[in-house]
């Protein structure tokens, strides 16, 4: 099991214990220790400059998933005894410990499908409220949208705009992605970007596979959520532009069931984050317009098309794009999965930078290997022996819909493949 304690510095430790990592947050720690870190240093004063109020409920979360991510980096899979599964004891504070208390289980839960991982969730109350309380006035937008900086967040942002909408975008600031985000707000309004830091450091190695970054985005757009009046119904709406094919992330081969298999928008993984600001009576919606369709039917339904085609080369996807110098690999599941959209879209592929690796044929890439096995696999068995029992979190009807999510996605990967004559 490994110790990790997320505090603010009004509670900080009397004593630091070797065998736990500990990480202070929203401030840098006054020790200098091997196993203290801090996360989150610009929050606060990236509230003011978007002047939001965070509520106490969102501002709980917030802490909570600071503590996520802090230890989801701190805790090296390789360390592990088979090499992946961590055990993770992660101590965070909150104000109001009682409700938090009984979220307990549902949050381990949810963890656990997210990250693979064993989650053991202590909470502490804070001796004294640290939640901001500086009051703004409610700023005129209609309701919160993840902008990441890739294909799916800017045709989200287009079609919002399109439809009369007027939404408040929430990004975390990525090298590479920052100048993209801001063009993409810019280009469907104007001071509507809440673009946001999550700075995770510590002494020596960190765990790369990150499958818990989403929850701090989501953290984040609950925090913008606190800027906007509630809609007609009492209730407030986070976008989360994502293609279906991409949430679900069906492994390609039976390798890639534990480590290549993200769900950072799966739809267990949502529905779980929903029940719990339900059970806290936050009134916010997360709403997934695209989880039905493909990345190539994002593209091709866009409600503005010039406006998309002018801006979608700029956009990211690769998983490896900080490391190959803001390129793209041109061979990892998403640049595949991207590379397939304009060829379904019928749009020339003009990406910033170009890939790395432009032509497929010959390529070494597991992820090219997987996919053409994949596609092999449904064409001789059919969708359903593919996707075997990933589809079980669902009633008939939904299954349905995302067996063509599934069945579609692919068939514009296979033809990606066939153009380059992988197939």
């Amino acid at each position: 099991m490994s110790k990790v304690i997320c505090y603010p510095r009004c509670c900080k430790p009397s004593a630091y214990d070797d065998g736990t990592l500990y990480f202070e947050v929203f401030s840098t720690p006054e020790e200098n220790l091997a196993n203290v870190g801090y996360v989150g240093v610009q929050i606060f004063k990236e509230l003011r400059i978007s002047q939001i109020r965070p509520s106490v409920p969102a501002f709980d979360f917030l802490m909570i998933a600071m503590g996520v991510v802090s230890a989801d980096k701190a805790v090296l899979r390789s360390e592990c005894a088979d090499g992946w599964t961590r055990q993770i004891e992660l101590t965070v504070y909150v104000h109001e410990h009682d409700k938090w208390l009984q979220e307990k289980k549902q949050l381990e839960e949810m963890l656990r499908f997210l990250t693979g991982d064993f989650w053991t969730i202590h909470f502490k109350k804070l001796n004294i409220p640290i939640c901001p309380e500086k009051d703004y006035p409610l700023r005129n937008n209609d309701c919160v949208c993840l902008l990441s900086g890739g294909m799916d967040s800017l045709v989200g942002a287009i079609d919002l705009h399109e439809e009369g909408r007027n939404p408040l975008f929430l990004s975390q600031i990525v090298r590479g992605d920052a100048e993209h985000q801001r063009g993409y707000a810019a280009s469907v309004g104007e001071n509507n970007l809440c673009q946001w830091s999550n700075s995770v450091k510590k002494h020596g190695r960190t765990e790369n596979s990150t499958r818990a970054r989403s929850i701090i985005f989501f953290a984040y757009a609950l925090l913008a959520s606190c800027g906007i009046d509630y809609n007609e119904n009492g209730r407030k709406e986070i976008f989360v532009p994502e293609n279906g094919f991409i949430s679900l992330n069906i492994p390609l081969d039976q390798m890639r069931i534990g480590s290549l298999s993200t769900k950072t928008t799966h739809p267990v993984y949502m529905r779980m984050l929903q029940n719990i600001w339900d059970d806290l009576d936050l009134k916010v919606d997360l709403i997934l317009p695209y989880k039905y369709k493909t990345k190539g039917e994002v593209l091709v339904e866009c409600k503005n098309q010039e406006m998309m085609r002018s801006l979608i080369f700029g956009s990211t996807s690769c998983g490896k794009y900080q490391r190959h110098g803001l390129r793209h690999c041109g061979e990892c599941v998403p640049c595949l999965v991207r590379r397939a959209a304009f060829l379904k879209a019928g749009l020339k592929d003009d990406t910033e930078n170009g890939y790395c690796v432009e032509p497929l044929k010959g390529s070494d890439s597991q992820d090219v290997a997987a996919a053409a096995m994949a596609c092999i696999e449904v064409q001789n068995q059919g969708i359903e022996r593919f996707v075997k029992s990933a589809l079980s979190f669902c009633d008939s009807t939904e299954k349905s819909k995302y067996l063509g999510v599934v069945s579609r996605g692919l068939e514009e990967i296979r033809m990606l493949l066939m153009e380059y004559d992988v197939l």
